[in-house]
C-alpha cells in the first residue's frame, strides 16, 4: 500500500511522469486530494483522470487516506467528534469545533497515550503506537468531509504526546501549512513536556520546515512541581522549572510565544494562592495561559470547578499581569473527554 497523502504537488507530478503521463495529471491528483468538497476517498473515484491510469495506480496499491469511520457524535454546540479505525483495527479520535468564523480540526497523533496524567481518560489504556503523517491528515479529510466546510485551524489536543512523535508531527505540519492551506500561525502543537524535546522541537521545525510559526502549549495544570506530579506522574522526570527555562529559550529561538494549558480541578489546582504562584512562575517573558473548564469523567474523582470561581482565578492572573483567557469546553454532552469516545466503544 503506498498512501499519498501529504505528497506535495511535486511529489505528485513527479508521480504522473513515472506512469507516462503528463505532470499536469500530477496536479489534478493534487488538487482533488485536498478539496474537502470531493467526498470520495478512493484513487478510481478521480474521475478527471483516464480510467486506465486509475486503474493503474489502483494496482498499484496507491491510496490517499487510510482510516474509516468507526462512528460519531455531534454534540448541541455543533462540535462533532469522530472515532476513525485504521487499518490495524486500532482506533483514533479527532473534533471538528465550528465558531462563526473557524473550523478547528483537533488532532489525535498517537493511539492511546503513555503520559497518563490523572485526569485523562486517553491514557487509561496506554500507547498502542504512533501515527504516521497520512493517518493525522486522514483525521482532516474527515472533519472537512464530514462538516461540509474547510478546517481553518488545527490542533494537536486529541490522543498522544506529540513530541514522542516528532518526525511525523513535522511532516504532518509541513503538509497542513503547504497542501492543507492552513497558516503555520493557526497551527498549536500540545504536549505534557518531555525532557530535551522542546529544542529538538524547535530544531527538527527549521530542519523540515524552514521555519518554526506554529504555537507550542504546554499542558502545565499546576502552579509547582509537588501538584503537577500528583496528577501527572511523567513530571517527575521534569521539574516545572526547567520546563519554564526551556520555554524561555524556545521562546528566544523561534519568536513565538508559548501558551500554557491549565485544567482547572476543584479544591487540587484552582486556588487563588496557586494563581499567584503561577503567576510568579512564567511572568517575564512572551506567553500566554489558557484556562480550562475539566470535561468530567467516570474513571476518576476530578470535580470541575464552578464557573465564579474560574473567573476569579483569571482575574487574579490578569491582575498580576499575565495574558490569560478562559475556555469554555466544547461537545460536553457527547463525551468530549479525550479518549471518551474511544474507550466507550471498545467495551460495548
Amino acid at each position: 500500500m503506498k498512501n499519498i497523502l501529504g505528497s506535495s504537488v511535486k511529489d505528485l507530478e513527479n508521480l504522473a511522469l513515472n506512469y507516462g503521463q503528463a505532470a499536469f495529471r500530477g496536479r489534478q491528483i493534487y488538487s482533488w486530494i485536498y478539496n474537502y468538497k470531493n467526498r470520495s476517498k478512493s484513487i478510481d473515484q478521480i474521475d478527471v483522470l483516464p480510467l486506465n491510469f486509475r486503474d493503474q495506480l489502483k494496482k498499484e496499491g496507491f491510496v490517499f487516506g487510510e482510516l474509516s469511520l468507526k462512528e460519531k457524535y455531534l454534540a448541541k454546540d455543533g462540535t462533532l467528534k469522530l472515532l476513525l479505525n485504521t487499518r490495524d483495527n486500532e482506533s483514533v479520535e479527532c473534533v471538528g469545533i465550528p465558531t462563526q468564523k473557524r473550523l478547528t480540526a483537533c488532532l489525535s497523533s498517537q493511539v492511546g497515550c503513555p503520559m497518563d496524567c490523572k485526569f485523562c481518560a486517553t491514557g487509561k489504556e496506554g500507547l498502542k503506537r504512533s501515527l504516521t503523517a497520512s493517518e493525522i491528515l486522514d483525521q482532516i479529510l474527515f472533519i472537512e468531509n464530514e462538516m461540509n466546510h474547510k478546517v481553518s485551524n488545527v490542533v494537536f489536543m486529541g490522543m498522544g504526546e506529540p513530541l514522542l512523535n516528532i518526525d511525523q508531527l513535522l511532516l504532518s505540519i509541513r503538509s497542513i501549512n503547504e497542501d492543507f492551506d492552513i497558516s503555520q500561525r493557526k497551527v498549536t502543537v500540545s504536549t505534557v513536556a518531555i525532557p530535551k524535546k522542546i529544542s529538538k522541537l524547535s530544531d527538527m521545525s527549521f530542519q523540515i520546515l524552514g521555519k518554526c510559526q506554529f504555537t507550542l502549549a504546554i499542558s502545565l495544570h499546576a502552579s509547582n512541581q509537588k501538584i503537577r506530579e500528583a496528577i501527572i506522574p511523567s513530571a517527575h522526570n521534569y521539574d516545572i522549572e526547567n520546563i519554564i527555562e526551556d520555554c524561555r529559550k524556545f521562546v528566544r529561538e523561534t519568536g513565538r510565544r508559548v501558551s500554557f494549558e491549565y485544567l482547572l480541578l476543584s479544591g487540587v489546582n484552582d486556588k487563588l494562592e496557586h494563581a499567584d504562584e503561577l503567576s510568579n512562575l512564567i511572568k517575564g517573558f512572551q506567553c500566554h495561559v489558557n484556562l480550562i473548564q475539566y470535561n468530567q469523567i467516570d474513571e476518576v474523582d476530578f470535580k470541575q470547578t464552578p464557573s465564579g470561581h474560574a473567573h476569579l482565578f483569571q482575574l487574579r492572573l490578569s491582575k498580576k499581569g499575565i495574558n490569560v483567557s478562559l475556555r469554555k469546553s466544547r461537545g460536553s454532552d457527547r463525551n468530549a473527554a479525550c479518549g471518551q469516545l474511544r474507550q466507550n466503544a471498545s467495551i460495548k
